[in-house]
């Protein structure tokens, strides 16, 4: 490569990042001082904290982009902190320092590879009672009322409540949901629908001099680093407060993580992701900013506007700065009421309806560790909710492998048939390809075996042979959802080859059937081989 065509592709990367930095501070803007007010901190500290991460993440972290700042279950935690504390903003401030803390000391530990074996349906029932809390929480506001603490009493007087509505904060409200949900997506794709309800419904209630709550007041000033006055009592007393935010900061970022490396097909270790966190989120507490973690949405709209690198991250957190220098006179015009209403969006947005939709099809188990995390995430404690759902899937599973334990015989696999498989692959120089699924395939293998289907260099069919009788888990369906995605992609035609009655129809419930393709589904794997064989042999008579 000379220097003009390295020169060329330096600069088409930068302008992928810079686009990419742009889209996603649009989309955290909103999203930065609404949680910012729900969590009693203020605009200014949400805003503040998304820059000084997505600095840090830029300068520190891993090389794909990795656009962090306050996300849902982070504000519902530290609304939670806030509520328990009696709004001890300083205690609250403390407890963020041991957070960022705690999860510098979990990056040199193996503990963050745990996160790759949390079974599905506990991922959703979290993310589902998120969303329904965030929900819940800003019916009030919605209608130009103060929130109540936490769920139980919101829902207990959500009838009482009706009888105090402030009218205009309503109009501006349902206005708000209105333009966040309908917005046509052809305009949404350049301009996200938060942004718009924000500049529109906030020019309505200047316009109109509505009485309403505002933000009322937002400071450009760089934030001043503070040390935080505390004492070994307060440090045992809050100890277990730190520990479960690092918990919740931790694994959305390596969620997100997840999710970034299977869009880029680049690997970031925890550690390269974690480190950053931590020190941002230490520098967050000490200059009285929101904490925060890499934020799936912003990072994935991000990569998909072009960001390639970290530099989309700086790009992200230099757009805020200029936002809230800029416009902070607007800023402090924003009606809650509208907060309220992207708020109610962004939980929505949160609820797992991809899961939803196939609920009915899913195994008991599922449903069982789904209700369970979900009830406990909105009624109870978020990091019980995990936790109790990670036991409870674990003992439903060991339930499983015992009720299948039979002394059986079993037939050594066919060493005629390995030999063939390998004569096969080599004859068509690997154009044809044959994988065997072995073992169980659950939550626990299915996220070690995507991994495994990332390139396929020169292969144009590949035989994926599911040897077992277990039942598909929810983590399993998507698992292999996500396996022929990345096939796609590569131009890669799937055969697949099922024995087992039970598992094709799981198949067909979830729509994998027709996305492989009925005529590509098979009994038995001769078959799959010589249809293989023969339309790579109808390729190549055509060609002559």
């Amino acid at each position: 490569m000379n220097k003009l065509e390295f020169l060329k592709t330096r600069l088409n990367v930068f302008a992928g990042d810079l686009f990419g930095g742009v889209n996603s501070a649009v989309i955290a803007l909103p999203q930065a001082l609404a949680f910012g007010v729900a969590t009693g901190f203020g605009a200014g500290a949400g805003i503040w904290g998304a820059i000084i991460l997505c600095l840090v993440s830029g300068i520190l972290g891993a090389r794909v982009p990795m656009i962090s700042g306050i996300t849902g279950p982070v504000a519902i935690v530290i609304a939670s902190f806030m509520h328990a504390l009696n709004k001890d903003i300083s205690s609250v401030i403390f407890i963020i320092l041991m957070a960022g803390l705690l999860q510098l000391l979990l990056s040199m530990t193996k503990l963050p590879d745990v996160v790759k074996y949390v079974p599905y349906p506990v991922i959703s029932g979290f993310m589902n009672g998120v969303g329904a809390i965030i929900i819940i929480m800003q019916l009030n506001p919605l209608i130009g009322l103060k929130p109540f603490s936490n769920t139980v009493e919101s829902i207990k007087n959500l009838f009482l409540t009706l009888h105090f509505v402030n009218p205009a904060a309503l109009a501006l409200g349902v206005g708000t949901l209105v333009i966040v949900f309908f917005t046509p997506k052809f305009i949404s794709k350049f301009v996200p629908a938060q942004i718009i309800a924000l500049i529109v419904c906030t020019l309505v209630s200047m316009k109109l001099g509505l009485n309403v709550e505002k933000i009322s007041e937002i400071s450009a000033a760089l934030p001043q680093i503070h040390l935080p006055h505390t004492t070994l009592h307060n440090f045992i007393a809050y100890f277990h407060y730190s520990i479960m935010l690092a918990i919740v900061l931790s694994s959305e970022t390596l969620l997100t993580g997840l999710v970034t490396n299977s869009i880029t097909k680049q690997v970031s270790s925890p550690k390269s992701l974690l480190i950053p966190q931590g020190i941002g989120n230490m520098l967050c507490s000490l200059t009285g900013c929101l904490p925060g973690a890499a934020a799936t949405m912003r990072t994935v709209a991000a990569i998909k506007t072009g960001a390639a690198t970290r530099i989309a991250a700086i790009i992200s957190a230099v757009v805020l700065l200029l936002c809230l220098s800029i416009f902070s006179g607007f800023v402090a015009e924003i009606p809650l009421p509208v907060l309220a209403g992207i708020l109610i969006k962004i939980g929505y947005d949160i609820i797992d309806f991809k899961l939803l939709k196939v609920l009915k099809y899913a195994p008991k188990d599922d449903k069982y560790v789904l209700a369970v995390v979900f009830f406990l995430t909105v009624f109870y404690n978020l990091i019980a909710a995990v936790g109790a759902g990670i036991v409870l899937a674990a003992l439903l599973y060991a339930k499983r492998l015992a009720d299948k334990a039979t002394i059986t015989q079993t037939v050594i696999y066919d060493k005629d048939i390995r030999k063939m498989e390998r004569s096969v692959e080599q004859s068509f120089k690997h154009k044809i390809r044959v994988v065997h699924i072995n073992g169980q395939f659950f939550f626990g293998s299915a996220t070690q075996l995507v991994a495994q289907f990332d390139e396929m260099l020169g292969t144009k069919y590949l035989i994926l042979v599911y040897d077992s009788d277990a039942e598909l888990d929810i983590s399993a369906i998507f698992a292999l959802e996500d396996i022929i995605v990345r096939l796609k992609a590569q131009h890669i035609k799937i055969l697949l080859v099922i024995n087992n009655n039970q598992i094709r129809e799981q198949l067909v419930q979830h729509d994998i059937v027709t996305q492989v393709g009925e005529n590509h589904i098979f009994y038995d794997e001769l078959a799959a081989i010589d249809y293989a064989k023969g339309r790579l042999k109808r390729k190549l008579d055509r060609r002559h």
